[in-house]
């Protein structure tokens, strides 16, 4: 799928913006992540660089959001949030960096390594809900209930403004950027960073990697609002769920992202296979996603300088073993 593209609207500036003044603010809590050149044979004038969040202090950029909401924070009152599991450890440890008392809700299916982590800082850990947008909505009831803040994994400008942070170091890092392919759950990620590069960058090409097993945000895109869909299990378990209703997300992606690609399982595994054995990286399956359309139409990217957003490496180390056989 193909989306039109025009000029940055002001939400878009605004959010490049925050991302700036957001940048120095978490400075001191958050790693600036290596741009790193692929090990793959490529086509003379190709490049493929890795933007390695995996090796962000907690394994995934979920740290950059979580630090830019929890720091803003008042410490006196209690912290809620949902999680499929990045997020979740991403907030422990920015909690615990700040003082604030801690509870994260997670799904029936979160990978037990996930859990564990998040246990290991001490956070209060809820299960609730088969995917994670029903624990989103068990927590936002628990929020009310309790009279906790809620803090959204992706629909927050703060949290949005965070993973931005990871575009202002590209044009750092890579001044001439082509095309960047970032997997897409709930939508903070990709506009974060879509916003910055529309912003500085309009040239280059944002391009969204949606889980054919769980593709809410890009159905919301096509459908111009938000819909309920279907979700299956997926090796990209850090993308899956649903959108939030008036999620900030949907209208920031639907015109930051230029065009959306849908991969299948067989394909996520092989790039998962590409990552650990060429590059010498074992990621979760969301960051190896990002890679996939690249390797499913490499003479679509041929001679232009392609960026791989690897979110994360939070990985079920069972579930992985079985595939790098």
């Amino acid at each position: 799928m193909t989306l039109p593209s025009n000029s940055p609207s002001k939400q878009v500036l605004q959010s490049a913006s925050l991302s700036a003044i957001t940048r120095r603010r978490i400075a001191h809590l958050i790693r600036k992540t290596d741009l790193l050149p692929t090990r793959m044979t490529l086509p003379a004038g190709t490049e493929i660089h890795y933007k390695t969040e995996n090796f962000q202090f907690t394994g995934s950029f979920k740290l950059r959001g979580a630090s830019a909401k929890l720091s803003g924070l008042p410490i006196d009152r209690p912290v809620i949030t949902a999680s499929s599991g990045n997020h979740g450890i991403a907030c422990s440890l920015a909690a615990q960096r700040t003082g604030h008392n801690l509870t994260v809700v997670l799904p029936e299916n979160v990978i037990a390594q996930k859990r564990e982590k998040i246990e290991s800082f001490g956070t209060r850990v809820i299960i609730a809900g088969a995917d994670s947008s029903l624990a989103e909505v068990h927590a936002r009831s628990l929020a009310q209930a309790e009279g906790h803040t809620y803090v959204s994994p992706y629909n927050d400008a703060d949290v949005i403004a965070g993973q931005g942070t990871i575009g202002l170091e590209l044009l750092e890092q890579m001044p001439q950027i082509d095309n960047i392919l970032i997997s897409m759950g709930g939508g903070g990620l990709i506009s974060g960073i879509g916003s910055v590069m529309k912003s500085m960058s309009p040239v280059t090409k944002i391009i969204g990697v949606s889980a054919t097993n769980t593709a809410a945000l890009a159905a919301s895109i096509k459908a111009g609002q938000i819909v309920e869909t279907e979700h299956f299990d997926t090796l990209a378990d850090g993308v899956a769920g649903g959108v939030d209703a008036n999620s900030l997300t949907l209208p920031l992606a639907t015109e930051v992202i230029d065009e959306i690609i849908h991969i299948d399982e067989q394909a996520i595994a092989e790039a998962l296979k590409i990552m650990a054995w060429t590059e010498n990286m074992i990621v979760e399956g969301a960051a190896a996603m990002a890679l996939a359309p690249l390797l499913a139409s490499p003479e679509r990217y041929a001679g232009k300088t392609n960026v791989v957003l690897l979110c994360g490496a939070n990985y079920d180390k069972p579930s992985i073993a079985k595939l790098l056989v």
